[in-house]
């Protein structure tokens, strides 16, 4: 699925849900066994208890490839269980030389058919470059993310490259930067917005709108809502544009509604409140 599928897919549907298969194997409810099979197992029942209500389904690879080859095989049976109707995201936060960055890029666009992967843009154009080459995929790149972590890095103040006094964004009219709005201006350079999307995590609400503003075209992917606090309402005033050109991702808040035999039913109702609650947004801004 392309940007454009997507868009369609979000004003049908009325929704821009999408679902965090993060899945912990030593949280899997009573029943499924701790290995390879309970953890596919209960991601198909996941996803077939939430369909109807999301537009995405993002795959957290880091829980897969802790299991070693049988989490791969997992990650290729959960893949293969979501339709070609949803937008599938490999949560593996690449980047590296370019040589390297073509085999990540190979792996998740050929060997594991997803749609779109999140890159790390810390090593520059040359490790984002490979991932950009496959045309009908989607390159999601770290903007703002929503660990207290982002503090450390990503908000530092520079100009031309050196390390500033925190003052106000260039966003609001000033000369300085933070670093996650120069690199973010920067990527934007390298492809235009139906290759592009960008990570804003939802913990970052007081700064979306300031970003939308520079940003108006691009998709952001937003994590962080659900568990780690993040307002639904604010993101969606602040951050939908004319197409949608959002992704919430809901994971624990999903997959941990419940951890008895009706953890499928909780699920469907948690992805349906977000569902509900998104068209109303949606219906406010027309789309």
């Amino acid at each position: 699925m392309q940007i454009s599928e997507l868009i369609q897919t979000i004003q049908n549907k009325q929704s821009y849900l999408c679902v965090g298969l993060d899945t912990d194997i030593t949280r899997l409810p009573v029943g499924f066994s701790p290995n390879k099979q309970g953890v596919i197992d209960f991601n198909k029942a996941i996803i077939d208890a939430t369909l109807e209500s999301c537009v995405a389904y993002k795959i957290n690879t880091a829980f897969y490839e802790a299991m070693g080859i049988p989490g791969w095989e997992a990650m290729e049976a959960t893949l293969a269980h979501i339709p070609s109707t949803h937008f599938t995201i490999a949560d593996a936060k690449r980047g590296d030389i370019g040589n390297t960055s073509a085999q990540y890029a190979k792996t998740f666009f050929e060997i594991l058919p997803f749609d779109s992967i999140t890159v790390a843009p810390y090593m520059g154009e040359d490790s984002v470059r490979p991932f950009l080459e496959y045309k009908n995929k989607v390159t999601i790149v770290l903007g703002l993310t929503s660990n207290k972590g982002s503090n450390d890095f990503q908000q530092l103040v520079v100009q031309d490259g050196i390390e500033q006094a925190l003052v106000p964004s260039i966003l609001q009219g000033n000369t300085q930067a933070r670093l996650f709005e120069k690199v973010m201006s920067k990527v934007a350079s390298w492809s235009s917005p139906s290759q592009l999307m960008f990570v804003v995590g939802a913990t970052q609400s007081s700064e979306i709108e300031n970003i939308r503003n520079a940003f108006p075209e691009h998709f952001f992917l937003v994590p962080g809502v659900g568990f780690q606090g993040g307002s639904l309402q604010d993101i969606s005033k602040h951050g939908l544009n004319q197409n949608g050109g959002l992704l919430v991702n809901a994971s624990r808040a999903i997959l941990y509604a419940s951890s008895g035999k009706d953890f499928a039913e909780e699920a469907a109702i948690i992805a349906q409140q977000y569902h509900f609650e998104m068209k109303q947004y949606l219906s406010a801004r027309s789309i």
